[in-house]
């Protein structure tokens, strides 16, 4: 069974999230720890659950998702594993922080590329690979069959979907994503999002006014 550990992180209060199995391994997906202080909450709770990190997952490279990439590559040589169509977006942070005017150490270069359809093992609980693609051109999401969950990225927010006026957006590709990679799954679903609270498959297909089922 996968335990998952959310924090709140950066100036974005983005959702970073730590899957594991006590005592065992734990991946990372979307690290956005900003400063030493949201790095040490990270470093503190794998410390006291004994947890060895072996994995660092993006849903996308958006840089509110990816201020703590150089921080994992640092500390447990970790490079990310994203979709190849959000290379230049992970390449780009750098820039794209200038423009708020925060800081953002760049990224190392991406271990792999994650594909669509792809199976990911944690250990014997498998995370499938969906494309979702209009808030940024490479996003993906896990979905967890097995324990009925979805790590969702900035796709789909309880009451709200993904910006789509960034570089490598576009509205009616997302909407299409959602309808057919989110909306299709079973309505008592998780969503964990990459911003605010969780929700559920049926609830925004029910009541999301951006997008029903």
């Amino acid at each position: 069974m996968i335990h998952l550990k959310k924090f709140t992180f950066n100036p974005f209060a983005e959702n970073t999230y730590l899957l594991y199995q006590p005592g065992g391994e734990a991946w990372i997906i979307d690290p956005g720890c900003y400063d030493q202080g949201e790095e040490a909450e990270v470093m503190q709770f794998l410390e006291s659950e004994n947890l060895k990190l072996t994995r660092l997952l993006l849903t996308h490279a958006h840089l509110d998702h990816i201020f703590g990439n150089h921080f994992i590559y640092k500390n447990f040589g970790l490079k990310p594993e994203l979709h190849e169509l959000d290379l230049p977006v992970l390449e780009r942070g750098p820039a794209s922080a200038a423009m708020y005017g925060v800081a953002l150490v760049p990224s190392p270069e991406p271990a792999t590329y994650l594909t669509e359809g792809q199976v990911l093992d944690f250990n014997g609980v498998q995370l499938e690979v969906r494309f979702c693609p209009g808030h940024a051109p490479g996003h993906v999401v896990f979905v967890c069959a097995a324990q009925e969950f979805v790590i969702g990225g900035d796709v789909l927010f309880s009451g709200s979907i993904g910006r789509t006026d960034l570089p490598g957006g576009n509205h009616e590709t997302l909407l299409e994503a959602i309808r057919t990679q989110l909306y299709t799954l079973p309505d008592n679903y998780t969503v964990f999002c990459g911003h605010g609270p969780e929700t559920s498959i049926g609830i925004e297909k029910a009541s999301n006014p951006f997008v029903r089922g």
